[in-house]
C-alpha cells in the first residue's frame, strides 16, 4: 500500500517536468480550442429561439476571419522574437542560460495563446462552412469568438509588456536567480530527498549497478527507487549527486542485498534505471548547483576583455550570497529531525556541500577577476557575510574560500594601493592568516 501512494509524487514530478515545455502547452490549448466549441453545442440546447437569431452568421464570420488571419503574423512575429533573444542570450550571457529563456512561463502562454485561438478560428470556419453551426443559432459561437479574442489582445498585451525586458541582461540573471531559489528551497525544505544522507563511501559489501549511457544525471525520482527498494528488500546507494557526469559502465548506484541473476535481476536493475534519468545536459531541476554555476558563467563572461562589465559580476556576487545565506545542512539528515526516521528509509543520497557551492556560485568570477578592486572587495564582503551564518560548516567553508580569493586576488592586483585597500576591507584574523609568512 505504502508503494502505491509513492507512485503519485514520481507522476507529478513527470507533470512538472512535461509543463514546463512549449509543445505541451500549445497542444493543450489546441485541445481546448476544440472541447470549447463541442461545448456550444451543447449549450445551444439551452438557448431561446427567440434570442438565438438575434445575431446573423455573418458576425462571427467577420471575427473568426480576424483571428485566423492575424494570429498567423502573431505567431510568426513571436517565433523570430523568441529565436533572436534565445541567439543573443547565449552569445552574449552563456549558453546555459538558452534553456531557461526557453522555459519562460510568459513566452510559452503568448504562443499558446496565439496557436491555440488560430486553431480554434480555423475550426469554426470549417464547421460553419459544414453548416454545423448554422445561421440560426450564431449567437453562442459569437459570443465564444468575442471572449477568444479578449483572450488574445490580453495576451498580446501582455506579451508586449514582456518584450521590454525579456532577454536583457537583469531579467536573465533575475530568471537564474529565482529557478536556483525555488531549487534550492525545495531540496533544503526535503533534504536528499527525504532519504538519508550519504556521509561517507557506499558499505564494502554493496554490488554496483552501471550505467546503460553516458552522460549528466539529470533528474532521479526517490519515490520510484523507494518502491523497488521496498519491493526486493534491497537498500540503495547514489554516490553521483544529480548534474554529475557518468560514464557508460560506470557505476550508477550500488545495492546492498540480494539482486538475482535470473530475469527477475534484470527487471530490478531496469526498474532502477529507468528511475534515474541521464541526458546529454544538465537541467535546473533538481540541481541547484547548476543555477549557482550559470550565474557564476555570466559573470565570468561580464569580466572578459570583450565584454568588460564588472558591474555584472557585483550583481551576481550579490545574487549568490543571497542565495546561499538559506543554506542548511543537510548532513543532519531527515532522521535528526523527526522521530520516526527518513520517509525514505531503504535510500542514500548525497547532500549539498558548502564547499561546492561556493566554487560553483564563486569560482569562476573570482578567478577572472582576481585583478579588480571592484569585484574582490564585494566578494570578500559578502564572504564576510556568509561566516557569520549559523551554519558552521558554511561558516568554514566561507573562511576558506575567502583566503584562496584574497590570496590570488594579491597576487594578480598589480597596483599596491589597491592591494593595500582590498587587505584593510577584510577582518584582521584573515589579514594576518594571509600576510604571515
Amino acid at each position: 500500500m505504502k508503494n502505491i501512494l509513492l507512485i503519485p509524487s514520481t507522476l507529478w514530478r513527470k507533470v512538472r517536468i512535461y509543463s514546463r515545455k512549449l509543445w505541451v502547452r500549445v497542444l493543450a490549448m489546441g485541445l481546448l480550442s476544440f472541447v470549447s466549441l463541442g461545448i456550444t453545442q451543447l449549450i445551444e440546447i439551452f438557448v431561446p429561439e427567440e434570442m438565438a437569431g438575434r445575431l446573423s452568421g455573418a458576425s462571427a464570420d467577420r471575427l473568426l476571419d480576424i483571428i485566423a488571419s492575424a494570429m498567423l503574423s502573431a505567431t510568426i512575429f513571436s517565433m523570430t522574437v523568441m529565436v533572436s533573444t534565445y541567439r543573443s542570450s547565449a552569445s552574449q550571457w552563456t549558453p546555459r542560460v538558452h534553456r531557461l529563456i526557453m522555459q519562460d512561463t510568459t513566452t510559452q502562454k503568448t504562443l499558446s495563446a496565439f496557436i491555440g485561438a488560430y486553431l480554434y478560428a480555423l475550426v469554426a470556419i470549417v464547421l460553419r462552412e459544414m453548416d454545423v453551426f448554422g445561421d440560426e443559432h450564431a449567437l453562442v459561437i459569437f459570443w465564444l469568438t468575442v471572449m477568444v479574442l479578449a483572450y488574445v489582445v490580453w495576451s498580446l498585451v501582455r506579451w508586449v509588456l514582456h518584450l521590454q525586458t525579456f532577454g536583457s541582461l537583469l531579467h536573465t540573471t533575475r530568471q537564474v536567480e529565482d529557478i536556483t531559489k525555488r531549487r534550492f528551497r525545495e531540496r533544503l525544505t526535503t533534504p536528499c530527498f527525504g532519504a538519508n544522507p550519504l556521509r561517507g563511501s557506499v558499505p564494502d559489501n554493496a554490488q554496483p549497478v552501471d550505467a546503460d549511457e553516458s552522460g549528466y544525471i539529470q533528474h532521479i525520482y526517490p519515490e520510484g527507487l523507494q518502491a523497488v527498494a521496498e519491493r526486493y528488500e534491497i537498500q540503495i546507494y547514489l554516490p553521483k549527486a544529480i548534474g554529475a557526469f557518468i560514464f557508460l559502465h560506470e557505476p550508477l548506484l550500488w545495492v546492498v542485498g540480494d539482486i538475482p541473476d535470473d530475469d527477475d535481476g534484470e527487471e530490478c536493475k531496469s526498474l532502477l534505471r529507468g528511475h534515474i534519468t541521464i541526458e546529454d545536459l544538465r537541467s535546473y531541476d533538481q540541481d541547484p548547483r547548476f543555477g549557482l554555476t550559470v550565474m557564476g558563467e555570466i559573470a565570468s563572461k561580464a569580466l572578459s576583455p570583450g565584454i568588460n562589465d564588472p558591474g555584472t559580476a557585483i550583481d551576481v556576487i550579490t545574487r549568490v550570497g543571497r542565495i546561499l545565506s538559506s543554506y542548511s545542512d543537510e548532513t543532519t539528515g531527515p532522521e535528526d529531525k523527526q522521530d520516526d526516521g527518513p520517509e525514505l528509509d531503504r535510500l542514500w543520497v548525497p547532500p549539498l556541500m558548502p564547499q561546492d557551492l561556493l566554487d560553483d556560485g564563486f569560482g569562476s568570477l573570482a578567478r577572472d577577476g582576481a585583478q579588480l578592486f571592484e569585484v574582490q572587495h564585494r566578494l570578500q564582503a559578502t564572504l564576510a557575510g556568509l561566516m557569520q551564518h549559523p551554519d558552521a560548516g558554511l561558516r568554514q567553508a566561507a573562511r576558506d574560500f575567502a583566503e584562496m580569493s584574497l590570496r590570488r586576488a594579491l597576487e594578480h592586483m598589480d597596483f599596491a594601493a589597491d592591494r593595500d585597500r582590498l587587505l584593510a576591507s577584510v577582518s584582521e584574523r584573515l589579514r594576518l592568516r594571509v600576510t604571515e609568512k
